[in-house]
């Protein structure tokens, strides 16, 4: 029999699926419509509740996503994707997981369109399995904390069985239960049977998740592995199967353990034949490779390899040895690494391989930032952010779902620093308070109609297991007490516990329920509530997720009812697994790193219809660390989008990640052994434009920089034809100049409102108060070609762009506009007081023997060319070899010579790039190399860009970050390709 809402709720998904802009009126009509049609059918169980189901599908069609986007490699990339989906009309694997999560997971149809976009994008990047070896891909998919990192790869190994790749290795988590969850996902996802009756498709399975889709015949694919708690890869299995290799697709979930993969590795080429060949290398030649990594982060990173170190010294940890062996060994082979912490990911140094292990798996081919739907509790929706103004990173306050638990640090309950032999005093109080909470929400959703969904509560305190055990029996006592006072009743206990859950439910419950205001599920009166205590409570157990666990965290056999259970852990329960419908977490495990802490966060993730009940019991150092690992991971996210947009490749990413100040690391030290610390501010940098419109905000841009330049009336002077210069500008005109331009929204680093608000911020100390304004011009352009500016006539400038235009904006070449010349141009301006000699002194550029010197002309004004001349004739007389002064005094040394109230803004006019169509692969990729510009548009309104020169300050506020080996403080200080 068919389940009447279910069937409605998908009937109405197919109607209006691919609609523009789905009404409330559009989606009732639908739902009478539906609910007309399933009436008084035979094979439909039940009546259709309209309201409940048009209110289902608001929020469903009220989700959205933006797209994934990506940094490419495209070096030995053959296009094939396009020219495949011509071929092949139907791709069955796909549609069928496709169909699955519509109608069996009720995914809304648009976060199922993302994903398809989404995981294209991802197989697009990798080879055609058809395609001749030798190739090898190597990138990385990085996405939020349980927001969906297994769906995406799912989907990504269906299509890449519908386009042909025959084995499929995921690597999943170093622990046997996070690997049975793997594995019973792809069961459900891709191979549509119960691995644990049978690993070969057969009629003895048993169907599951994508196996129950109407087809005319089942879709062909084996597995290696099962979802049982030891179904993990064995030898034995592997010689009667792996014959298959080959033929029939195959696929394998094999738990990240360096004798699993070595054994793996054995029985691999041990099943393909020696091919020929005389060495493991490249050997198997017929069976194209997908290997997924899942938390590549973890146990994947070469802990071994040290910074400082060359090739041969340097050491390969066991487990990361044996991927590499393992992708090394096959012709054709991708890998494709998941994490939502690619910190350590992006420290792997990319030039360090050896012999053995070829290449490390530094994601070379790509690095893909997937977004989560709008639907997704994350981090900073959780804990909020501290805002920061000279990063334009606005403040947001968190859920009102956080509550106390300091005495569970500050009792002998649970201190920070205990041993394994701990004993816990008891329960205390905020944990008692926790249990009951949970409780409430149990049958709050109850009443809700949600009483058959799985519903979970964590306690994370420790990280021994004995601890663990102990804590496990007081709570499994506190919930057998409170399970039988709602049964039986309270006895000669007081307060009575009815009027102790009323009261908790009343003050807290309700409103935080109305701070939610239209998020909050179904307002629930307390009888309502109470009426669903034993039937939601009853069933709530305690398990223990560890090595030593006697009873698995099993949900699938649950399914029909739902499970509740309080699970207590540490290690086990801190990466990748997922407690199903995870209500109420009691959080007092630390680590001062970001990527443990983050992972340790299982309560992140989709919370549709319970939200509002939620909790989250913690201390507040807890909830501050989270902050702040918020906001780096906005940044970070921001600054990987600012890669994109500038067309860089994985191997130039260069990664930045705000430091914490109270001593919190970003990843463990061992996974970093390329990186260091830098302090970064506007203060003493260039900042300046990496990419320029080509659509309206160009016009605007150039009539809004001449309204700008005929404001600021004379010309001071004029520096050989080549700029036209105002001096004494006040820091209001060139802030509502900044604010003005439209620049696009990627190139952060040029952002106007960032800069306005730093300059504005610098005044209040008294600096950035005067400016000089640069308007640069062509002196080489001859007069008949001059242009008419802002009452001023004079040449365009002209600079290469990295690629030719394609939508509606272009990187600049080195992502650089300016001149090195250039930054210097007001320097005569300023008197060599003794700083500014010291601070010349202290440059290498100059000699240790001319130090004394610069120091004695520090009491005598010098302009910079009178200065440049006294130290050449200096040089000259010393006994050492006369060498010449520096024609062009380094950038640094100019901003270290500025006066920190003076700053320099430099304004470029430059001939537009002709338009020309985008030119892509026909995937869709762009793969353009950098050229010189053929032509230039000379007739239309000129594309500006600016430089802007800050001078050093010791006030100006700096953030410090640690950075991997690619990424370069001076990126935007290179001097540009001039074509002047």
């Amino acid at each position: 029999m068919k389940n009447a809402h279910d069937y409605a709720r998908n009937m109405v998904v197919e109607m209006l699926k691919g609609t523009a802009g789905v009404t409330e009126d559009r989606i009732k009509a639908s739902v009478a419509e539906a609910a007309e049609f399933v009436k008084d059918k035979s094979w439909i169980e039940g009546a259709v509740d309209q309201p409940a189901l048009t209110a289902e599908l608001l929020h469903l069609f009220s989700i959205t996503i933006r797209k994934a986007s990506a940094l490419d490699d495209l070096h030995d990339h053959v296009p094939w994707l396009p020219t495949k989906k011509s071929e092949m009309k139907e791709w069955p694997f796909w549609e069928r997981y496709a169909r699955y999560l519509t109608t069996d997971q009720k995914w809304a149809p648009q976060t199922v369109d993302t994903l398809d976009h989404d995981t294209e994008k991802v197989l697009e990047r990798l080879e055609d399995p058809k395609r001749p070896g030798p190739w090898d891909r190597r990138g990385l998919v990085v996405g939020s904390v349980q927001s969906g990192k297994t769906a995406n790869y799912t989907g990504l190994i269906n299509k890449a069985l519908d386009a042909g790749y025959k084995l499929v290795i995921v690597l999943a988590g170093i622990h046997s239960n996070l690997r049975s969850q793997t594995q019973l996902r792809i069961d459900e996802g891709v191979l549509g049977f119960d691995t644990q009756k049978s690993r070969k498709l057969s009629q003895d399975n048993r169907w599951i998740g994508v196996g129950l889709q109407p087809r005319p015949k089942p879709l062909v694919v084996h597995s290696l592995t099962s979802s049982a708690d030891n179904g993990d890869f064995s030898r034995r299995v592997a010689d009667n199967i792996l014959v298959m290799l080959g033929s029939d697709p195959v696929v394998l979930v094999v738990k990240k353990n360096s004798r699993l993969l070595s054994n793996l590795l054995t029985a691999v080429l041990h099943a393909t034949g020696p091919n020929g060949a005389e060495s493991n290398k490249r050997r198997i030649r017929d069976v194209p490779l997908l290997l997924i990594d899942d938390e590549a982060d973890n146990a994947s990173i070469n802990v071994k390899v040290r910074k400082d170190e060359d090739e041969e010294a340097n050491r390969v940890s066991a487990i990361n040895g044996k991927i590499r062996e393992l992708l090394a060994c096959f012709e054709k082979a991708a890998y494709v690494g998941y994490t939502a912490t690619p910190y350590a990911n992006v420290f792997i140094n990319p030039d360090i391989k050896t012999e053995k292990h070829e290449d490390d798996i530094f994601p070379r081919s790509f690095i893909i930032n997937v977004n989560a739907p709008t639907n997704y509790v994350g981090p900073t929706k959780v804990f909020g952010l501290d805002g920061d103004a000279d990063a334009n990173i606005a403040g947001l306050d968190g859920l009102p779902i956080i509550r106390p638990a300091e005495d569970g640090i500050a009792s002998t309950a649970f201190p920070p620093k205990h041993k394994k032999e701990h004993v816990p005093s008891g329960l205390p109080e905020s944990l008692r308070q926790a249990i009951r909470a949970f409780l409430l929400t149990a049958s709050a959703r109850h009443a809700r109609g949600q009483g058959s969904k799985h519903c979970s509560m964590l306690v994370h305190v420790t990280r021994y297991v004995a601890v663990q055990e102990r804590v496990a029996a007081l709570v499994r006592d506190e919930l057998n007490m409170l399970k039988s006072r709602i049964a039986h009743g309270d006895g000669a206990r007081t307060p009575a516990l009815l009027d102790e859950l009323r009261q908790l439910w009343e003050s807290d419950f309700v409103p935080t329920s109305h701070a939610f205001g239209g998020d909050a599920g179904k307002s629930l009166a307390w009888s309502d509530v109470a009426a669903s205590l034993y039937p939601a409570t009853a069933k709530i157990t305690v398990v223990t997720v560890n090595g030593f666990a006697r009873e698995a965290l099993d949900y699938k056999e649950h399914d029909a009812v739902g499970r509740s259970v309080i699970a207590i852990g540490g290690d086990k329960l801190s990466r990748g697994l997922t407690l199903e419908g995870l209500a109420v977490s009691y959080f007092l495990r630390t680590t001062k790193m970001y990527d443990t802490l983050m992972q340790m966060g299982r309560w992140f993730g989709y919370r549709h219809g319970y939200l509002d009940l939620c909790r989250l019991y913690t201390t507040e150092e807890l909830v501050d660390w989270y902050r702040h690992i918020a906001l780096a991971e906005v940044e970070l996210r921001r600054e990987f989008d600012y890669m994109v947009r500038a067309g860089l490749t994985p191997e130039n990413y260069g990664l930045r990640v705000r430091t914490h100040p109270g001593g919190m690391i970003v990843t463990a030290l061992n996974k970093m052994g390329w990186n260091e610390r830098v302090e970064l501010s506007c203060a003493g940098t260039l900042v300046q434009t990496t990419h320029l419109p080509t659509d309206a905000r160009l016009v605007h841009n150039a009539s809004h920089t001449e309204s700008f330049v005929r404001s600021l009336g004379t010309i001071t002077t004029r520096r050989e034809d080549s700029a036209l210069i105002w001096r004494n500008v006040s820091a209001d005109r060139v802030t509502d100049y900044l604010e003005g331009l439209r620049y696009p929204v990627h190139a952060l680093r040029m952002a106007g409102t960032d800069l306005s608000a730093f300059i504005r911020k610098q005044n209040a100390q008294g600096e950035l108060i005067t400016w000089t304004v640069a308007l640069l011009t062509n002196s080489k352009t001859p007069e008949s070609e001059r242009r008419n500016f802002a009452s001023h006539r004079f040449g365009l400038l002209h600079r290469s762009p990295a690629r030719l235009p394609a939508g509606d904006d272009y990187p600049l070449r080195k992502a650089s506009i300016y001149s090195p010349r250039d930054e210097a141009l007001d320097l005569n301006d300023f008197i060599l007081t003794p700083e500014l000699a010291a601070a010349l002194a202290q440059k290498p550029v100059w000699r240790e023997t001319e130090r004394a010197w610069l120091h004695d002309q520090a009491t005598a004004p010098r302009s910079l060319d009178l200065l440049a001349r006294d130290l050449a004739e200096q040089r000259a007389v010393q006994e050492e070899p006369p060498s010449p002064a520096p024609e062009i005094v380094p950038g640094d040394v100019v901003r270290s010579l500025r006066p920190k109230t003076h700053g320099l803004l430099l304004i470029y006019p430059l001939i537009q790039p002709k338009e020309v169509p985008a030119q892509k692969t026909k995937d869709g990729l762009i793969i353009v190399e950098a050229q010189p510009m053929s032509g230039m548009d000379e007739s239309g309104p000129p594309s500006v860009g600016l430089a802007i020169s800050f001078p050093a300050s010791e006030t100006a506020a700096r953030v410090v970050y640690q950075v991997n080996k690619r990424w370069n403080p001076e990126l935007t200080e290179e001097p540009a390709d001039n074509d002047d």
